[in-house]
Parts: C-alpha cells; sequence; structure tokens
C-alpha cells in the first residue's frame, strides 16, 4: 500500500513537472498572440495606435486585473506598458483610472507599470486608481502612481511586502523512493533553491537581502506616493492586509465609494466637465492551452517552485 502511494505522488509530480515544461515553451513562442482591446463603447480595436481615434476628451480606464506577470489570460505586461504610452501621446486623453483588481505579481512588472504611470503624469496628465475586491501588494505598488485612490467598502489592499524566494526541499523524499537528482555547478550557491537541495544558511541571507532592497523600494514608493513619512510606513508595511476603512484610516487610499461613484466624482472635480470615459480590457482568447495554463498557475503559484536558475524572480503578492 505504501509502494502504491509513493508511486502514485512520483507519477503526480512528474506530470506536474512535464506540464510545466510545455507551457512555459508555448509561453516562450506565443505569449503575446490574440490580444484585444476594447473601449467603453465594446468597439474592439486590433491595434494600440486606433486608441488615438476620438472625437472627444476622455479618461482611458485601463483593468489591472489578475496576477501580475508577463503573460496570462487576463494580465498582459507588454499590452498594459503600449496602452499607457499611447495615451500619454494622445491629445484627447485627459487621463487614466485604473481599475485594480489583482493580489500582486512580479515586482518587475509591477515597478515597470509604476514607472510608466509616473513618466505619463510628466504630461501634465492625471491618474486615479479604483480598487476591486482586491488591490494589494504589487496591485498596491502600481496604484502608488495615482494622484487619488478610491476603494470599495469591501476591498482588502495593503500587503506591503516582498517574497524573494521558495524553496522545496524533497532530498529526503527522494532518497526514500530511490532517486538520485545531481546537479553539476561551478560556484557553490549556483544551485541554491532547487528541490534537489537544502537551503544554507548563507543563501537564505543572500535571498534576505534581496527581499530587503526591494522591500525598501517599495517602503519609499508608498511613501512618496502617498505623502507619509518613511517611519510610519514601515509600521504599516509588514504584510498584512488592510480593509478599506483600515486603509482610508492610515491614510493608504482617499475615499471610500461605489465604481459609478468614482467615475462621477473624478468627471465633476475636472474643469472639463464634457470628458468620456473610454474602457481598455486584456482578454486572451480562451484556448485548451491557456486552460491547462491557468491549472498550472494554480498549481505553482504565486511562486516558480522548480526554479531554473539562481536569479528568482521577486514577488509582491498576497494570498489573501
Amino acid at each position: 500500500m505504501k509502494d502504491t502511494s509513493t508511486k502514485k505522488g512520483l507519477f503526480i509530480f512528474t506530470i506536474i513537472i512535464t506540464l510545466s515544461i510545455i507551457i512555459g515553451t508555448y509561453n516562450l513562442l506565443f505569449s503575446n498572440k490574440n490580444i484585444k482591446i476594447e473601449d467603453y463603447n465594446e468597439t474592439k480595436f486590433s491595434k494600440i495606435s486606433q486608441l488615438k481615434n476620438s472625437n472627444k476628451h476622455y479618461i482611458g480606464i485601463i483593468h489591472i486585473t489578475g496576477v501580475i506577470s508577463e503573460s496570462s489570460n487576463t494580465y498582459n505586461q507588454k499590452w498594459i506598458l503600449n496602452v499607457i504610452n499611447s495615451l500619454k501621446t494622445d491629445s484627447k486623453n485627459y487621463g487614466i483610472l485604473l481599475y485594480i483588481n489583482s493580489p500582486g505579481g512580479g515586482v518587475y512588472q509591477a515597478d515597470e507599470v509604476y514607472l510608466a504611470l509616473e513618466d505619463y503624469k510628466k504630461t501634465g496628465k492625471k491618474v486615479f486608481s479604483y480598487f476591486g475586491p482586491l488591490a494589494a501588494s504589487g496591485g498596491y505598488y502600481i496604484a502608488c502612481a495615482s494622484d487619488k485612490i478610491f476603494a470599495n467598502r469591501n476591498t482588502l489592499t495593503g500587503s506591503i511586502g516582498v517574497i524573494s524566494g521558495n524553496s522545496f526541499d524533497i532530498t529526503e523524499l527522494l532518497k526514500k523512493i530511490g532517486i538520485k537528482s545531481t546537479t553539476i555547478t561551478a560556484g557553490k550557491n549556483k544551485n541554491m533553491f532547487n528541490f534537489n537541495s537544502p537551503v544554507t544558511e548563507e543563501q537564505s541571507n543572500i535571498m534576505q537581502e534581496i527581499a530587503n532592497e526591494c522591500y525598501n523600494q517599495f517602503v519609499n514608493i508608498v511613501a512618496k506616493g502617498r505623502n507619509l513619512k518613511i517611519e510610519d510606513v514601515l509600521i504599516l508595511a509588514d504584510g498584512r492586509i488592510y480593509t478599506a476603512n483600515q486603509a482610508l484610516n492610515n491614510k493608504l487610499i482617499d475615499e471610500i465609494c461605489s465604481w459609478e461613484e468614482a467615475k462621477v466624482k473624478i468627471i465633476t472635480s475636472e474643469e472639463n466637465k464634457k470628458i468620456i470615459y473610454k474602457e481598455y480590457k486584456y482578454k486572451e482568447k480562451d484556448s485548451l492551452i491557456s486552460l491547462i495554463n491557468g491549472v498550472s498557475t494554480l498549481i505553482t503559484s504565486p511562486q516558480d517552485i522548480f526554479a531554473k536558475d539562481v536569479s528568482m524572480p521577486l514577488y509582491l503578492y498576497s494570498t489573501k
């Protein structure tokens, strides 16, 4: 009975690795396919440049949905950056309203979007954010570029912190079932955080230093964006999530209201009352591969469990 369970576990383990390799290869080759861009009236465009074809001044609503990564069925980094850049150069565009419903994601991707929004604001245009059910960690990081942040009364936000690594040491399991895994390396820490190598104290310290550096960057961005003192942000930034009321009391957001109320408030606060909204969403076409990809994400999210290299990704992620 024990041998049967062990074989079953090994079989599942092998299937997961195989699926991950197949999906990773597919994403590398086809990750930017099947992109849709939609405006508020649900008119579909095939190219980013066509977003400029508007006869009225408008605020662009950009949806940031799901895990912030290079590409998924609800989020695409290249698409987000291209939309922001297109709106920046469009004379009819009056501002950006981000609708954020995300647990966070990669530090690299979140910071790229944040910097793109900061660059966008150099034109004199404004950025607003509205938080849906969850706007945590990397989602909050991006929102710090906003001139004003609105949230739903049931929003969960915050989670100001960093995950720099996740190690699964299965050396004892492999030994138990008679499998020996050997990785040939040059450099004593090259195999760090691989599943066939225990984590040493030195390696733990290496990843902690990386996390600390990114954490300090996050804290400084929050302090700048919310006009708070660093020491006050450090008290709030212990990785916990906050309710909308808690976030408001701690000055992490500006106002609690509904989505429709936020849109009205933004327009009435501007000199040009004839502004309209144009909405932009990314949605990958459904396919068997995207379905498998979703299952794989659930299995390995939020971290890449089987790290391919020592340069592991950093995550701004909340599991709540």
